[in-house]
């Protein structure tokens, strides 16, 4: 047991301990989250005066649109945005347990606005960030959001990230009376439930949907009997949920159900004990990669030879570069929400890899850049709408929010919000390889051939039980 204290002591160090965040990314991993270039979302059909797309110059960055300068101004504007600058605020995990993956998205978030100025901005106008630390602390978060949600000079247009399902949960109903949305760092089913979530545009698939897909291929994989096991709460328990309705819809026994049972910083060995008792075929995990750790460390140190997955962030590539890196690469497979660093040949990817190279070149290689970037495709998609509509105000945001389509060329899955959401959810998800020859210990975004130790198996992936399923609500609530 004493490497298992090493690889703890060590993801200690890493800043990756703790519980999951609702959501955020909690990809304590992936997730995560820059590019060079960006499109500009076409304005609606009906608008015979909105600006062209932008044409790309050689390199592929975006040229100056000779109508932005010309657009600055006449629409309408309330806080958060002038006649030179878009504020967008982040309220943000910079210090607490979720910060070293926080922290990289809003870093590539910060270089798509630098590289989105760069080349006109938006209308004529600069896109600031406006970032305040919530150290993953619910009161401090309230606290970030009464000041950027003020008409003082930290007040903001709308949120381009709100790190946490708790955190975020807090200020809901509020996004609602102020007229401002929020694009979460959280992946909970309840973001698609307008009874919770009406202004928090959820982006990629959800937890339990996550869950759906991950439990059946892993049985396609490897086995008919699965143990279950999650932190209490709205990350935990929903991917918990969507494991044991992709367990009943397939007909597959639940060896384990340890829904709930797993409580971040407590003595795992109860836990560890039923899985290895348990005999299950695979494991499916809604916890965090310190956690993940300790148990899955503890099941094969007394014989347990079963598959393991789970919901995003569960697993981090980090823990490769610890002692439990051969178990890994042997019986680990990474569930997610995103296309990661440098698996795909699409415009996206080259987007943000280029940008990253360019403008923080020695950046630590992650995949959580894919994230930021995301949640940049998604405000700059947001704000061109709005402008196109004439109206920046806060609630022009959120009306226009709730008519995009995003393109996301190729790091996920297209995302919209308008009509039902059982129609619009997205059901995708995707499933790597942990191949621990792949990973580059102290790799940077400038080296040609740093990866963060993943190989492709499907994605984006939707199983039959995740396009059966009928999402009518969260799949958890808190009572």
């Amino acid at each position: 047991m004493n490497n298992w204290r090493k690889i703890l002591a060590l993801l200690l160090t890493l800043g990756l301990v703790a519980a999951a965040c609702g959501g955020d990314g909690d990809d304590d991993s992936e997730a995560t989250d820059t590019d060079e270039t960006t499109e500009d979302t076409e304005a609606p059909e009906e608008d015979a005066d909105a600006e062209e797309e932008p044409a790309e110059d050689e390199d592929g960055a975006m040229e100056e649109d000779d109508d932005a300068d010309a657009a600055a101004g006449e629409v309408a504007t309330d806080i958060g945005v002038d006649d030179s600058t878009i504020k967008v605020g982040f309220n943000a995990d910079l210090s607490g347990i979720f910060a070293p993956l926080v922290t990289q998205i809003v870093e590539a978030n910060e270089v798509y606005f630098e590289v989105l100025n760069e080349n006109g901005g938006i209308a004529g106008r600069e896109v600031e960030p406006v970032v305040l630390d919530n150290g993953y602390d619910v009161p401090k978060h309230l606290e970030n959001y009464a000041t950027m949600s003020g008409d003082g000079p930290e007040g903001v247009a709308l949120f381009a990230h709100s790190t946490g399902s708790p955190h975020t949960a807090a200020t809901a109903e509020d996004l609602v009376k102020d007229d401002l949305l929020a694009i979460p760092l959280s992946w909970y089913s309840g973001w698609g439930d307008a009874a919770i979530g009406q202004n928090v545009f959820e982006v990629q698939t959800n937890y339990c949907i996550e869950a759906i897909n991950g439990v059946t291929k892993m049985s396609e994989l490897h086995g008919q009997t699965v143990a279950i096991i999650s932190f209490p709460g709205e990350y935990g328990q929903d991917g918990a949920q969507g494991a044991k309705r992709a367990a009943e819809a397939l007909g597959l026994e639940i060896a384990y159900d340890g829904e709930g049972a797993v409580v971040p910083g407590s003595d795992q060995t109860p836990v560890i004990t039923e899985i290895v008792n348990s005999g299950a075929d695979f494991v499916w995990a809604t916890i965090n990669p310190t956690t993940l750790a300790e148990i899955m460390g503890g099941a094969v140190a007394q014989g347990f030879t079963g598959q393991w997955s789970g919901n995003s962030p569960t697993y981090n590539f980090a823990l490769l570069g610890t002692d439990l890196g051969p178990a890994l690469d042997q019986y680990y497979t990474h569930s997610t929400y995103t296309a990661l660093w440098n698996t795909n040949d699409t415009p996206g990817m080259t987007e943000v890899v280029e940008a990253m190279k360019a403008n923080r070149p020695d950046a630590p290689v992650s995949d959580v850049y894919i994230q930021g970037w995301i949640q940049g495709i998604i405000v700059q998609t947001i704000l061109e709408q709005a402008a196109a509509n004439g109206d920046m105000t806060r609630a022009g945001m959120v009306a226009a929010a709730n008519e995009v389509s995003v393109d996301l060329k190729g790091l996920a899955p297209n995302q919209t919000w308008s009509g039902d959401p059982n129609d619009f959810i997205v059901r995708e998800s995707y499933l790597y390889d942990v191949v621990l020859d792949d990973y580059t210990p102290d790799g940077t975004v400038s080296d040609e051939d740093a990866g963060t130790g993943f190989e492709l198996i499907e994605g984006p992936y939707v199983s039959d039980t995740a396009a059966d399923f009928t999402f009518d609500g969260a799949c958890f609530k808190a009572e």
